[in-house]
């Protein structure tokens, strides 16, 4: 994955957050506005999420590059996709809803996750004929705030409780976001009361990674954000659970095909907490908020128990 060698101009882009009152469990979304015309070319950091990408924009739009493929307009990223690039151009600027689903939701909602894992597909493709009437909506709605409801009544229209996980796959996958990343297999099925073949294969088969994977890809969300606040990888490492320096490194590079170092400069994972403020410390809107980005505060050190955890519903 190769970065962007200057970060964006975060200063010329909008970014939206909903009320918390309006969420939907298991979703996270926020709104992205490029103020200007101009050409986007933007490396993405692998987050424990499915995530849906829906195109606002107008003239060519949004087109995603990852190991998984090549998809333009309103997209799907499954879990661990690789290298995942955001480039357009558009005529009146760049305009993207983008939502996080928990992957015990994305079940629930898009009624797969194993088939979504590494890839990058159109929208379409899983969404169906609604997506494009989904998108005039969106399109036409005056406000973030409408579109934040548009978009949650079209999640909660398409959930169907029939085609959610097991109550412990669920239960495994949040002891994981909990956890962050360090609770072994032999535990998780432990607590939910499983053998541990069986929480694999049902895992596997439900969410799309094993469950090892699943607990490596949280760990190295968790390790990421701290990398992006400016702390040493050696103390990163220690405090996330990796053996050493050359065992994050190597996690790193699986997870993203770059060193930590260049984790640290991603320029998605600068605007994280102000699109995804879901910290302990994070202001709770009364109404959708719009900021002009400028790179937020750093979460607190890793030795602090506040600091930020990945988003399990997710954000």
């Amino acid at each position: 994955m190769r970065l962007t060698e200057s970060p964006p101009d975060w200063s010329a882009v909008e970014v939206a957050v909903p009320r918390r009152s309006g969420r939907l469990p298991g979703a996270d979304m926020a709104g992205f506005r490029q103020l200007a015309p101009v050409h986007v070319d933007i490396a993405m950091v692998a987050h424990p999420s499915v995530t849906l990408f829906v195109d606002l924009s107008e003239g060519s739009g949004i087109v995603h590059d990852s190991d998984g493929g090549r998809a333009r307009g309103s997209t799907v990223a499954g879990l661990a996709p690789g290298a995942l690039r955001l480039g357009g151009r558009a005529t009146g600027g760049i305009e993207c809803l983008q939502i996080r689903l928990s992957p015990p939701l994305a079940v629930a909602v898009l009624g797969t996750s194993a088939d979504l894992t590494g890839a990058v597909v159109p929208l379409e493709d899983v969404w169906g004929r609604d997506t494009e009437r989904t998108e005039d909506r969106l399109r036409a709605a005056g406000t973030w705030d409408e579109r934040f409801a548009i978009a949650a009544d079209a999640l909660r229209r398409r959930l169907d409780v029939r085609r959610s996980p097991d109550p412990e796959v669920a239960a495994a996958w949040e002891l994981m976001l909990t956890g962050r990343g360090r609770v072994g297999v032999d535990s998780l099925a432990n607590e939910v009361g499983w053998s541990r073949k069986r929480l694999w294969s049902r895992f596997r088969s439900q969410i799309g990674l094993a469950p090892k994977h699943a607990a490596r890809l949280v760990r190295f969300d968790h390790a990421a954000h701290l990398l992006a606040a400016g702390h040493p990888a050696a103390r990163v490492a220690a405090v996330s659970g990796y053996a050493d320096q050359a065992h994050l490194h190597r996690e790193v590079k699986a997870f993203t095909g770059v060193t930590p170092t260049a984790v640290a400069a991603a320029p998605w994972l600068a605007v994280d907490d102000l699109a995804w403020p879901t910290g302990p410390a994070a202001v709770t809107p009364s109404s959708s908020q719009a900021h002009r980005l400028t790179r937020p505060h750093a979460p607190p050190p890793p030795s602090c128990p506040a600091a930020r955890r990945p988003a399990g519903a997710s954000g």
